[in-house]
């Protein structure tokens, strides 16, 4: 089951609450089938019929939205954080969210988009100053200096970057070799080789004349002289993730080998080099870049538990916004969803013929858990509630009508913006129905140990029970 709430949080990166709720309850009105000896793949196959008749409901009913417009998308994302921590600080987060997703959003063509959250997105936290100072980039900023901060130049105006992914040092061997040397030159001969390669290195990365050179790996002193020397800004042993990020920001391509540079490689799309200090903390930032397909959110806050919560809350609202950029359709929130699809499937059930008829209703009612949960976490009367939201959707009208988490009245979703991701509905939907009948398959075998194992292990003191064959049928008897 945890793996459930894993994968929808890898997939659509919300309500992964809804699915355990969902899959839990699917196995619990499965139950009653299982104790009248129906067989699990006949449940599974109603299941089934179910989910894809959900699906083409949540096609139904779902809207589509402009994801251009922003005040559209702020309050979808809103809405996904408004019961959070986050939520006094409302638009602040959503903004922060739609900023990051709309600026790593990638055409592949054919109108979809591909948003890359975990890769081209560093949250950065930053303990000190308020909430209200946290920002998106336009770059990005990682946790470094320059190599050596006295001589070279901590502000570049639009500069050109290098980026490498090779030590800038005499290569050591890789076993331990020794050398003996007779001759005193001899040594001083080899101290040149090794310097000369180095120069080498160094002059092959000059030639293109960068600003700022960014590598994966060491830096040696002599090759930061020359560095310095021609005026050029140096970091070192940079985390790759962090390098791949100022690629995508300024357009630079990472090399291997300084020998194989060539100039398209050289980034020139950022508008500024700085290295800021925050804090106790050196940041350098690549930032006001052109056309950025990277980006890094700036938190601030007082302390480090604010700041996790924060960044908690933010990956979730630009899972949301990504959501919407990926696949633009909406669906109402507040188990208004869920109640619509109950309403649409307790009507078609009347038109299934054959067994598989009543596990395709208990599945309709099954989809009522969320809502149910809703009401319950409001704090109000759940059975009067229920029984008022059922009664207004009975007739696949009012597709809107759910429960304000705030208030817990029952109100149009649409007037509140009350608001839920298609893609998270719909993966919802499917990883909680095909887990339960994963499961389903194989409960039979597990309740089979159970109730051979129950009489002797679960009340030992009661007297040593005599098999006889009148114990056949004794079955129903032991508690469950």
């Amino acid at each position: 089951m945890i793996e459930l709430s894993r994968t929808q949080d890898e997939e659509v990166g919300d309500g992964t609450t809804s699915v355990i709720v969902l899959a839990g309850e699917m196995l619990h009105v499965a139950e009653a089938f299982i104790d009248k000896k129906y067989h699990p793949t006949v449940i599974c196959q109603a299941y089934n019929k179910a989910l894809e008749d959900a699906i083409s409901v949540l096609d139904k009913i779902a809207m589509t939205v402009d994801v251009k417009d922003r005040a559209t998308m702020l309050g979808l994302v809103k809405s996904c954080i408004g019961t959070k921590f986050t939520g006094q600080f409302g638009d602040l987060i959503a903004d922060l969210a739609i900023n990051a997703t709309t600026t790593v959003g990638v055409d592949l063509g054919q109108g979809l988009r591909e948003v890359d959250i975990k890769k081209y997105i560093k949250v950065e936290k930053v303990p000190g100053g308020q909430l209200e100072d946290s920002k998106v980039l336009k770059g990005v900023m990682f946790n470094k200096d320059v190599v050596a901060p006295g001589k070279m130049r901590r502000k570049i105006l639009n500069p050109r970057i290098i980026l490498l992914d090779c030590p800038l040092e005499y290569k050591k061997g890789e076993n331990q070799t020794n050398a003996e040397l007779l001759r005193e030159e001899d040594w001083s001969v080899l101290l040149k080789m090794e310097e000369e390669y180095i120069e080498n290195l160094c002059m092959q990365i000059l030639k293109f004349k960068p600003d700022l050179v960014i590598t994966e790996k060491g830096l040696s002193d002599l090759a930061c002289h020359y560095f310095s020397k021609a005026g050029v800004s140096a970091i070192r042993r940079l985390r790759k993730t962090d390098n791949n990020r100022i690629a995508k920001a300024c357009g630079a391509v990472i090399v291997n080998r300084p020998d194989e540079l060539q100039e398209s490689d050289v980034g020139t799309g950022a508008g500024l080099f700085e290295v800021k200090k925050i804090g106790d903390e050196f940041f350098a930032f690549v930032v006001d870049c052109k056309d950025p397909k990277a980006c890094t959110v700036l938190l601030r806050g007082a302390s480090k538990d604010l700041l996790n919560e924060v960044e908690r809350n933010l990956q979730d609202a630009m899972s949301v916004a990504r959501n919407i950029i990926k696949n633009p359709k909406l669906v109402p929130g507040g188990g208004a969803t869920e109640l619509t699809v109950s309403a649409m499937l307790k009507q078609r059930s009347s038109s299934i013929e054959g067994i598989e008829k009543w596990p395709y209703e208990a599945a309709a009612i099954g989809f009522e858990a969320i809502p149910r949960t809703l009401a319950q976490n409001c704090g109000v009367n759940v059975i009067r509630t229920m029984t008022a939201l059922q009664g207004k959707h009975a007739n696949g009208e009012n597709t809107w009508i759910g429960i304000d988490g705030n208030t817990g009245e029952i109100a149009d979703m649409k007037e509140r913006k009350i608001w839920d991701s298609y893609s998270v509905k719909a993966q919802a939907f499917k990883t909680a129905i095909e887990a339960a009948c994963m499961l389903l398959r194989i409960d039979d075998i597990v309740s089979g140990i159970k109730k051979k194992q129950a009489p002797g292990a679960g009340q030992a003191p009661s007297k040593p029970k005599i098999e006889e064959e009148g114990d056949a049928d004794n079955e129903q008897m032991i508690p469950e």
